[in-house]
């Protein structure tokens, strides 16, 4: 462009060339004003260092060898009074009412008698299911990493519970609060997995008195059915109402042999099983009374009430808590 525009003054050499050489650098540096700022290449990073994440190896079922930056913040991580100076609408469609806090400071926390944990939050990060791998004649049971289906509503939130202590340790019950969530996962061949993510009656354990980092604390819970008594099958069939039988096959269902095949699929059944949770502190604000960590959890998949073998869920996350 500089070039035709200069082709009507050819009587000054010296000028013509000045302005090409300002024109060269007045488009080097336009150029560069659209080049990806620093913080770009930082979330690319960042993006990086997650899919890493997603992609490693789980090894063990209660293993607490997370090392702190595997399940580390992300980078525009928000803190607990940061979060409660936005408004509904600054908060609505951010993502941000599905993630846990974080917690600044390495300080201590020891709970005094009647003290509570509240506002917990248990935000999972990863999950694995449980499957059998065959490899040269043999099959063995490996945690596959799948992929979460649901959408940003598989956090729990305003978890609360009483602490005591228990020869010195503290001990952990919980009573309340958005214990549970409805979700699914899916395996890398497809096949999807749903379970109830929750810590209902959990009551862990502490190895010792006094919230710092390192503190770790575990216990088991209890994992309602994923479907409530109310729920209908396709062909009708529920646990308190609904058919009793698939109507269209009548003949399948008479006590005689024929009706071996579907006596899980007619009679429905609230399964209620057992989970654990392996908790660990790693960060605590004295100020502010908060305390901060990574958990690893594993808890059996929906029976479909009671027509399907569960398989065995791996979840890996952060969670955060208030002492009261």
């Amino acid at each position: 462009f500089a070039c035709v525009a200069l082709q009507p003054f050819k009587r000054n050499n010296l000028s013509t060339m000045k302005f090409a050489a300002f024109a060269a650098l007045a488009l080097a540096t336009s150029t560069s004003a659209f080049a990806p700022p620093k913080s770009a290449r930082a979330t690319t990073q960042l993006a990086g260092a997650k899919e890493d994440f997603g992609k490693s190896v789980l090894a063990g079922a209660f293993a607490l060898t997370l090392a702190g930056g595997v399940l580390a913040q992300p980078a525009d991580a928000i803190t607990k009074s940061e979060l409660n100076e936005l408004s509904y609408l600054q908060v609505k469609g951010t993502g941000l009412a599905n993630r846990c806090p974080e917690v600044v400071g390495e300080g201590s926390i020891t709970p005094k008698s009647g003290s509570k944990l509240v506002d917990m939050c248990i935000e999972p990060k990863a999950w694995a299911v449980e499957e059998e791998i065959g490899k040269g004649g043999k099959t063995e049971k490996k945690f596959v990493n799948s992929k979460v289906m649901t959408r940003q509503t598989y956090t729990l939130d305003g978890v609360e519970g009483v602490l005591s202590t228990d020869g010195g340790k503290i001990v952990f019950s919980e009573k309340e609060g958005i214990d549970y969530a409805a979700t699914t996962v899916q395996l890398p061949g497809g096949e999807r997995v749903p379970f109830l993510f929750t810590v209902k009656d959990l009551v862990a354990t502490g190895n010792g008195g006094t919230f710092k980092p390192g503190f770790q604390m575990g216990g088991d819970f209890s994992t309602p059915s994923y479907r409530t008594g109310l729920f209908l099958d396709p062909k009708g069939r529920g646990g308190t109402t609904g058919y009793d039988m698939a109507v269209a096959l009548p003949g399948l269902q008479s006590g005689e042999e024929g009706d071996d095949e579907l006596f899980n699929e007619n009679n429905k059944v609230f399964d209620v099983t057992q989970g654990r949770i392996e908790m660990e502190v790693n960060k605590v604000n004295t100020d502010e009374s908060e305390i901060g960590g990574v958990f690893v959890a594993t808890s059996l998949s929906d029976t479909d009430m009671g027509s399907k073998v569960p398989k065995k869920v791996l979840t890996k996350g952060i969670f955060f808590a208030h002492v009261e």
